[in-house]
């Protein structure tokens, strides 16, 4: 599992994760930053979010986290510490967080929902967390991109797909504020809030359907010989739009639901 988490094609997410960096933006908003503080970015991806909040943190600093080498390279030549000076990247797994410094925040968006097991990753922040630092998540919740799922499930019952996914396990983790409130009790974080909150992700016709579907569903395509998968994507794509056509300004709307959590460590 570790191994297919890290198979990002990095640039590709980056062309393709416009729903991803403005909802990360919105929760940004959330975080009423004072300019000063010292923040881990948990799942920093390309690092376009962690450099917005660099360029806010003018005089504090910033270290953004990935379990991809591809995400962290990329990240590391796009904001260089010659323009970032208060900026870093580190590869890390969430779940094994093991950091000397102490952070003011703690920040994720759209990376959670790939981990299992959420207390290891909020054990791991506290440890480097000051007591009163505040932590603000989001990741995809239960229920998320349940219709896309159903399409994805139709396509790979068919004769042609279905012997590549014997033995295929799930590989993302859409939990609950009822979950989540207990995993802060056990590690150590009083919890603000912990909600469900339904999203519509457009996206540009059908091509940047695919493109979705390309960079965050590859758990699904890695399956497959390379020269099927786009065969494979292009049957989720219709599947998907005969029950959800691409509307009269030509978007396709995928209904999702986001967890969102907001704490602070005891």
């Amino acid at each position: 599992m570790q191994s297919t988490k890290q198979n990002w094609d990095a640039e590709d997410y980056a062309n393709n994760s416009s729903a991803q960096t403005q909802w990360a933006q919105e929760l940004i908003s959330k975080l009423a930053l004072q300019g000063s503080e010292s923040l881990l970015d948990i799942g920093c991806g390309d690092g376009k979010i962690t450099a917005q909040l660099a360029q806010i943190l003018s005089a504090g600093r910033i270290l953004g986290i990935d379990v991809s080498p591809r995400m962290i390279r990329l990240a590391t030549e796009r904001f260089p510490l010659t323009k970032y000076p208060n900026l870093s990247f580190l590869q890390m797994d969430a779940t094994r967080i093991r950091l000397s410094q102490q952070f003011d925040v703690a920040f994720s968006s759209a990376t959670l929902h790939w981990v299992e097991d959420h207390i290891a990753v909020l054990r791991g922040v506290r440890v480097c967390l000051k007591s009163g630092g505040k932590i603000l998540l989001q990741m995809g919740g239960r229920g998320n991109a349940h219709e896309v799922f159903r399409s994805v499930q139709e396509v790979i019952r068919r004769l042609q797909w279905q012997g590549y996914f014997d033995d295929f396990s799930q590989p993302y983790h859409f939990y609950g504020p009822e979950e989540y409130e207990a995993w802060l009790s056990q590690s150590g974080f009083r919890t603000v809030r912990v909600e469900l909150i339904p999203k519509d992700m457009q996206h540009q016709g059908e091509e940047g359907l695919r493109g979705w579907l390309r960079t965050t569903w590859f758990p699904y395509t890695d399956r497959l010989p390379a020269e099927l998968r786009a065969a494979f994507v292009n049957e989720v794509v219709d599947a998907y739009t005969k029950q959800h056509p691409v509307d009269a300004l030509g978007n396709t709307h995928v209904k999702m639901v986001r967890l969102e959590v907001e704490a602070y460590a005891l």
